[in-house]
């Protein structure tokens, strides 16, 4: 039975994933999970009617959202998780299409996030993300994704770069465009774009544009210990709170998950977690059910967020890279993050709440701490509450080859933090 459920699981999140090749699908695959669970859409630019027992959620930009349900009785404080919809990957610049050489249509890119720039050559990639254009009642925006192989990076053979096994140091400028078509080939990626938009290419007035790993999820090992696909960073905990909220009804607080935007280059937009977005949310659910603003701020004393976010995995080639003693591992369970500095927002007080969380939910817990002389990256944890102040832990599941264009994580721990979320959103 566990095997069937964790297969069943893995399945569910395989098709999220896939499915979600930009920070827009991903939310709109969100938003159709939380439309099938009977949440009500509401809109930012309209008054909400909210009620007791009411599960809502709304959506800032199309590429981030918030969810919540109210319990039947006035609320205590919000348990609260956090986790982010975007991944690195390339953008196509505003004037994208380049003609090399008179019989090669390129794609001009640049980096979103922290890549490893390596792992996107030879690989089959796609176009996905928005389209903005006039329709009948004002400014449109669609989803649109090419699905087809429609794009490679090549790699220089290593007869024309003999040290290439050596190390090469990659241009994002010159060495990653991408090769979409022959010289008769130009203009008809965009054009295929605009037809499912429903429009002419020049009626396009806007285009956020992403290339996207066609590689799908899948289970690896001899022993499907794990699974690999393309970004498991951030993916797998935007589903799994969004699932874990679906499953359980709050009793004595306002259950929320957020899924924000533009995490991997710093948070700083109007749908990151350093905007304003949750804090917006908070304060209009208050409102909603009568709440005065003194009552808000010790609702907020009461409350707690978990900021999901994934882990670096001891790795098997390089044990050197990772702590003497903090070293998580995959399929051991959820990854407490901790930073002298603060780069995680874990203290021992948030630590002993997530600890207990995973005591009750019958789940295992491990640490994990940057080598001292490593800087290490951070997450939204800090960053939110900038703009919301609450008790905080960052979490994550542990990976190998973070922000590679496929990546490698522990096959059960999903089902780890979905049961260990549902315990929280039980309280």
């Amino acid at each position: 039975m566990k095997k069937r459920k964790l297969q069943n699981e893995l399945q569910a999140l395989f098709q999220f994933i896939d499915n979600s090749p930009t920070a827009y699908h991903a939310t709109a695959n969100l938003e159709k999970m939380l439309d099938d669970a009977g949440y009500v859409r509401l809109e930012e630019k309209e008054k909400w009617g909210i009620w007791p027992g009411g599960k809502y959620y709304v959506n800032r930009n199309g590429s981030a959202v918030i969810a919540f349900a109210i319990p039947e009785k006035k609320p205590r404080g919000f348990h609260m998780t956090a986790a982010h919809s975007d991944s690195p990957c390339f953008k196509l610049k505003e004037a994208a299409e380049v003609v090399a050489n008179d019989c090669y249509v390129k794609l001009n890119v640049e980096k979103y996030g922290g890549m490893i720039l390596s792992t996107w050559l030879d690989r089959p990639l796609s176009i996905a993300g928005r389209l903005v254009f006039r329709g009948k009642q004002g400014l449109e925006s669609r989803l649109v994704n090419l699905e087809k192989d429609a794009a490679i990076i090549p790699n220089v053979a290593i007869h024309m770069n003999r040290d290439m096994n050596k190390g090469v140091e990659y241009n994002p400028q010159t060495d990653m465009e991408a090769v979409i078509g022959g010289a008769d080939a130009s203009g008809a990626w965009l054009r295929e774009l605009a037809k499912q938009a429903g429009v002419a290419d020049c009626e396009i007035l806007g285009a956020d544009l992403f290339l996207y790993n066609r590689d799908k999820c899948r289970i690896i090992g001899i022993d499907d210990a794990f699974i690999a696909g393309p970004r498991l960073d951030d993916l797998e905990c935007a589903f799994a709170g969004m699932t874990a909220l679906i499953k359980e009804m709050p009793e004595e607080y306002v259950n929320v998950c957020a899924v924000f935007d533009n995490e991997e280059v710093g948070s700083g937009t109007k749908q990151g977690a350093d905007s304003t977005f949750l804090k917006d949310v908070l304060e209009r659910i208050c409102g909603g059910l009568g709440i005065d603003a003194e009552e808000y701020r010790c609702m907020l004393a009461e409350s707690f967020l978990i900021s999901a976010d994934n882990a670096h995995a001891l790795h098997p080639n390089h044990p050197e890279k990772a702590d003497a003693a903090n070293r998580p591992l995959m399929n051991n369970g959820i990854v407490i993050k901790y930073h002298g500095s603060q780069r995680y927002a874990t203290d021992a007080l948030s630590a002993a709440v997530m600890k207990d969380i995973c005591m009750q939910a019958g789940v295992l817990y491990q640490a994990y701490a940057n080598r001292s002389d490593i800087a290490g990256g951070s997450t939204l944890g800090n960053i939110s509450t900038a703009q919301v102040s609450v008790s905080t832990v960052d979490i994550g599941l542990a990976q190998l080859a973070m922000h590679s264009a496929f990546e490698t994580a522990g096959a059960a721990d999903v089902g780890y933090l979905i049961q260990a979320l549902c315990a929280f959103y039980h309280a």
